[in-house]
Protein backbone atom coordinates (compact mmCIF):
# COMPACT_ATOMS: atom_id res chain seq x y z
CA UNK A 1 0.00 0.00 0.00
CA UNK A 2 1.17 3.29 -0.50
CA UNK A 3 1.62 6.52 1.64
CA UNK A 4 -1.84 7.72 1.21
CA UNK A 5 -3.31 4.67 1.90
CA UNK A 6 -1.88 4.28 5.31
CA UNK A 7 -2.55 8.01 5.53
CA UNK A 8 -6.32 7.59 4.63
CA UNK A 9 -6.43 4.26 6.80
CA UNK A 10 -5.09 6.61 10.17
CA UNK A 11 -7.79 9.31 9.19
CA UNK A 12 -10.54 6.52 9.06
CA UNK A 13 -9.25 5.54 12.86
CA UNK A 14 -9.46 8.94 13.77
CA UNK A 15 -13.05 9.42 12.64
CA UNK A 16 -13.92 5.87 14.03
CA UNK A 17 -12.55 7.02 17.41
CA UNK A 18 -13.81 10.83 17.00
CA UNK A 19 -17.59 9.42 16.26
CA UNK A 20 -17.75 6.30 18.23
CA UNK A 21 -17.97 4.08 15.29
CA UNK A 22 -15.26 1.53 16.33
CA UNK A 23 -16.35 -2.07 14.36
CA UNK A 24 -13.71 -0.03 11.42
CA UNK A 25 -11.25 -1.74 14.11
CA UNK A 26 -11.76 -5.12 12.88
CA UNK A 27 -10.80 -4.06 8.87
CA UNK A 28 -8.00 -1.44 9.60
CA UNK A 29 -5.92 -3.07 12.11
CA UNK A 30 -4.64 -6.55 12.02
CA UNK A 31 -5.72 -9.76 13.86
CA UNK A 32 -2.76 -10.16 15.08
CA UNK A 33 -1.09 -6.37 15.82
CA UNK A 34 1.40 -5.57 18.38
CA UNK A 35 1.11 -2.66 20.55
CA UNK A 36 4.30 -2.06 22.38
CA UNK A 37 2.37 0.36 24.68
CA UNK A 38 -1.10 -0.91 25.70
CA UNK A 39 -3.67 0.98 28.01
CA UNK A 40 -4.16 -0.71 31.71
CA UNK A 41 -6.25 -3.59 31.04
CA UNK A 42 -6.24 -3.60 27.22
CA UNK A 43 -6.85 -7.11 25.84
CA UNK A 44 -4.86 -8.21 22.25
CA UNK A 45 -5.83 -7.33 18.66
CA UNK A 46 -8.46 -5.11 17.20
CA UNK A 47 -11.13 -6.39 19.74
CA UNK A 48 -8.56 -4.98 22.60
CA UNK A 49 -8.37 -1.11 21.17
CA UNK A 50 -12.41 -1.44 20.62
CA UNK A 51 -12.80 -1.95 24.49
CA UNK A 52 -10.47 0.58 25.49
CA UNK A 53 -12.04 3.17 23.60
CA UNK A 54 -15.81 2.20 24.58
CA UNK A 55 -14.58 2.64 28.30
CA UNK A 56 -12.57 5.97 26.94
CA UNK A 57 -15.77 6.96 25.15
CA UNK A 58 -17.83 6.34 28.12
CA UNK A 59 -16.00 8.28 30.50
CA UNK A 60 -15.80 11.12 27.70
CA UNK A 61 -18.46 11.14 25.63
CA UNK A 62 -17.76 14.11 23.56
CA UNK A 63 -14.07 12.89 23.37
CA UNK A 64 -12.08 14.13 20.12
CA UNK A 65 -8.76 13.74 18.87
CA UNK A 66 -6.77 16.37 16.84
CA UNK A 67 -4.03 15.71 14.69
CA UNK A 68 -1.92 18.24 15.09
CA UNK A 69 0.81 16.87 13.35
CA UNK A 70 1.74 13.97 11.19
CA UNK A 71 4.82 12.72 9.54
CA UNK A 72 5.07 9.47 6.99
CA UNK A 73 7.48 7.26 4.96
CA UNK A 74 6.11 4.23 2.94
CA UNK A 75 5.29 1.92 6.04
CA UNK A 76 4.63 4.61 9.15
CA UNK A 77 2.41 7.27 10.53
CA UNK A 78 3.30 9.12 13.03
CA UNK A 79 1.16 11.97 14.63
CA UNK A 80 1.32 13.91 17.47
CA UNK A 81 -2.35 14.71 18.86
CA UNK A 82 -4.46 16.18 21.29
CA UNK A 83 -7.48 14.74 22.87
CA UNK A 84 -10.36 16.77 24.73
CA UNK A 85 -13.34 15.80 26.14
CA UNK A 86 -15.80 16.31 29.30
CA UNK A 87 -14.85 13.85 32.28
CA UNK A 88 -18.75 12.27 32.43
CA UNK A 89 -18.19 8.58 33.67
CA UNK A 90 -15.70 6.91 35.26
CA UNK A 91 -12.06 6.83 34.09
CA UNK A 92 -9.31 4.74 35.70
CA UNK A 93 -11.41 4.38 39.10
CA UNK A 94 -12.50 8.29 39.10
CA UNK A 95 -16.40 9.17 39.09
CA UNK A 96 -17.45 11.54 36.96
CA UNK A 97 -16.34 15.11 37.72
CA UNK A 98 -17.91 17.18 34.57
CA UNK A 99 -14.27 18.66 34.01
CA UNK A 100 -13.53 19.43 30.46
CA UNK A 101 -9.86 17.86 29.58
CA UNK A 102 -6.90 18.23 26.70
CA UNK A 103 -3.83 15.82 27.05
CA UNK A 104 -1.10 15.35 24.05
CA UNK A 105 0.21 12.51 22.93
CA UNK A 106 1.90 10.77 20.22
CA UNK A 107 1.40 7.05 18.24
CA UNK A 108 3.32 5.53 15.25
CA UNK A 109 1.76 2.82 13.42
CA UNK A 110 3.70 1.01 11.34
CA UNK A 111 1.34 -0.64 8.35
CA UNK A 112 0.72 -3.78 6.04
CA UNK A 113 -1.20 -4.26 3.46
CA UNK A 114 -3.75 -1.30 4.51
CA UNK A 115 -3.97 -2.73 8.26
CA UNK A 116 -2.07 -1.40 11.45
CA UNK A 117 0.21 -4.36 12.37
CA UNK A 118 2.33 -2.59 14.99
CA UNK A 119 1.60 0.65 17.40
CA UNK A 120 3.90 2.52 19.42
CA UNK A 121 2.51 5.63 21.55
CA UNK A 122 2.45 7.55 24.67
CA UNK A 123 -0.37 9.82 26.08
CA UNK A 124 -0.56 12.37 28.81
CA UNK A 125 -2.72 10.36 31.43
CA UNK A 126 -1.28 11.78 34.38
CA UNK A 127 -2.21 15.18 32.98
CA UNK A 128 -5.86 13.95 32.35
CA UNK A 129 -5.56 12.84 36.35
CA UNK A 130 -4.76 15.63 37.23
CA UNK A 131 -7.39 18.21 35.12
CA UNK A 132 -10.28 16.04 36.88
CA UNK A 133 -8.98 16.34 40.39
CA UNK A 134 -6.70 13.36 41.06
CA UNK A 135 -3.52 14.58 43.42
CA UNK A 136 -0.46 13.12 41.50
CA UNK A 137 1.14 12.57 45.10
CA UNK A 138 -1.84 10.06 45.99
CA UNK A 139 -0.97 7.94 43.43
CA UNK A 140 0.84 4.80 44.59
CA UNK A 141 3.42 3.34 42.38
Amino acid sequence: MSQQDNIATSQRLGEAVNNGNLNVFHELWAPNVIDHDPAPDQGPGPEGFIQFFQAFRTAFPDLNVTVDHMVTDEENVAIAYTVTGTHQGDFLGVPATGRRVSARGVQISRFQNGQVVERWGSSDQLGILQQIGVDPTAISR
